[in-house]
């Protein structure tokens, strides 16, 4: 068990107005650079901006607790709308513009938010959610400065510099759902303390100061993009250079710009391979990054290697919405030099490892607690009560530790399958593959076999004009992994089914491919 440092859960958090904190000390610092529409704001600037923000949703009726939610693609607009809400005590509710109508209305069913404040060009999304039984008022952006109610809510009102009464650090700031790869979303609940220890420990850790700036390509309906290396930015005083959505060959060039000097950003590994197979890469210079992370899924082994081989030297982590971000980091000075290791628990975090019957093990399912890790889900008590043993949280991931203190992720424990009585973690299967030259993107699920219980299938996509076989396969792999945990089964699909945050969905991969008879 590591032990964490103490902080109070509860009192006054006067110091959490990050904005106007920094704008009193540093209020010609650049806050913001909007990609998409060239915006520039310094502290000072977004500072007024948030206050009117913030005063229009007073005039509204919006008070402490009263739920906001947004739905927009990523702009300067997105953190002015998180920062208003946190300013008059509200709770910013993120909503992911990637699911469908349906989708949408059970998340605006369950947070029960007054305002809706949305992308000019989601509307026909948005209208989708005016049936919502708690929903009073709607507010347009258009994302860009244009005309827009948006930038009539900021302008026409005097704006509110400071909090109407300061938060405590165990009030909730904002309601993140879950991804539902399984089952409707769960509304994850973050507070004050929360947003502030993983920003402390966050510039701790990587050395966030007022002249780094940080690239967001990260959805900022998910936690990597507005935690991540970005929300410690604004905490710091530093820059936040804000892409509209993800784009390889944008990223790159942005990262190759000495002018904007990016120096941080944080991406799931789908987005590293998408960014390594691009012409670009070989042309960019990433001697500026001062520190970039990968998480969210499996790292394979090869795509650390082949970021090192172009001078970029990527720091695994490991992380959740319910712990506001990573719990677990590889330390600076060895990125890049270790693969499929996570690292060690970060600033404020317990774990444990246990196994099936609750008690303390070398391998097993990781448990956290700590100022950092969610009081519970919205509206969820029976999640909670599945989800929570006494004050640990069960993160449905299985890890090991090593004698050193390192934290290595197995797997979750759902997608580990047993196949002749031994346990096998698809993300050890699927690292291996990856190293193959014929594979873009693998994943490995357990299917059922008469004789072995289960065996692995694994689904993958090809590069251009690769071929592979399960025989080939087989062969490839049988020097790195033992019998029992080759792939039986091999099919070949174009692309990966994906969550917005870069996960595979391997329940659609397991209702499309489990029971049909096996390919030849």
């Amino acid at each position: 068990m590591t032990e964490a440092t103490d902080i109070p859960s509860h009192g006054p958090a006067s110091g959490l107005d990050w904005i106007a904190s920094v704008a009193d000390r540093t209020p010609e610092n650049m806050a913001q650079i909007d990609i998409a529409s060239g915006r520039r704001f310094t502290y000072a600037q977004m500072n007024r901006r948030v206050g009117g923000l913030a005063a229009h949703l007073r005039s509204l009726g919006i008070g402490k607790a009263d739920r906001v939610a947004y739905l927009m693609m990523n702009s300067s607009d997105v953190f002015e709308v998180i920062f208003a809400c946190w300013r008059i005590g509200a709770v910013a509710v993120a909503l992911n513009w990637r699911l469908t109508g349906k989708e949408l209305a059970f998340i605006a069913e369950d947070a029960g938010p007054k305002v809706l404040i949305h992308d000019r060009e989601l509307g026909e999304l948005a209208g989708g959610l005016n049936n919502a039984p708690s929903l009073k008022h709607r507010i347009e952006t258009a994302s860009d400065g244009s005309e827009s109610g948006y930038e009539r809510a900021i302008s026409d009102a005097e704006p509110l510099l400071t909090p109407t009464e300061p938060p405590l650090l165990s009030d909730i700031c904002m309601l993140m759902y879950s991804s539902g790869t399984t089952g409707h979303p769960k509304g994850v609940v973050i507070t004050h303390q929360m947003q502030l220890l993983n920003a402390w420990g966050t510039i701790a850790d990587t050395g966030i100061q007022q002249d780094s700036t940080a690239l967001c390509f990260m959805p900022l309906f998910h936690i990597a993009g507005v935690n991540g290396v970005i929300g410690p930015c604004f905490l710091a005083g530093a820059c936040v250079a804000v892409v509209r959505i993800f784009d390889p060959g944008q990223v790159l060039q942005l990262i190759d710009d000495p002018e904007l000097g990016v120096t941080h950003f944080v991406a799931v590994p789908a987005i590293y391979q998408a960014m390594l197979a691009h012409p670009q890469t070989a042309k960019t210079d990433f001697s500026r990054i001062s520190a970039c992370f990968v998480g969210a899924s499996s790292v394979p082994a090869a795509l650390v290697k082949a970021w090192k081989g172009l001078g970029l030297k990527l720091r695994e982590g490991y992380g959740l919405t319910e712990s506001a971000g990573a719990g677990i980091s590889m330390p600076g000075h060895l990125a890049g030099e270790t693969t499929g290791v996570s690292g060690k628990p970060s600033h404020g975090f317990q774990l444990r490892i246990v196994d099936d019957e609750g008690k303390g093990a070398l391998v097993g399912e990781l448990w956290m607690r700590g100022p950092c890790v969610t009081p519970g889900y919205w509206n969820r008590p029976e999640a909670n009560r599945e989800s929570f043993v006494d004050d640990w949280f069960r993160t449905g991931d299985i890890v090991s530790r090593d004698d050193d203190g390192f934290y290595k992720i197995e797997d979750r424990v759902k997608d580990m399958y047993i196949s002749g009585g031994e346990n096998v973690y698809p993300a050890e299967v699927e690292g291996a593959i990856y190293a193959l030259d014929e594979i873009a993107e693998v994943a490995i699920i357990g299917v059922p076999d008469e004789k072995w219980g289960e065996v692995g299938c694994a689904i993958a996509a090809l590069k251009p004009d690769a071929a592979l076989s399960i025989d080939s396969l087989r062969a490839a792999l049988e020097i790195k992994l033992a019998r029992y945990k080759l792939p039986a089964r091999l099919e070949l699909v174009d692309a990966l089914p994906r969550t917005a945050s870069g996960k595979v969905k391997k329940n659609e991969l397991r209702e499309l491919f489990v029971g049909e008879e096996m390919s030849r």
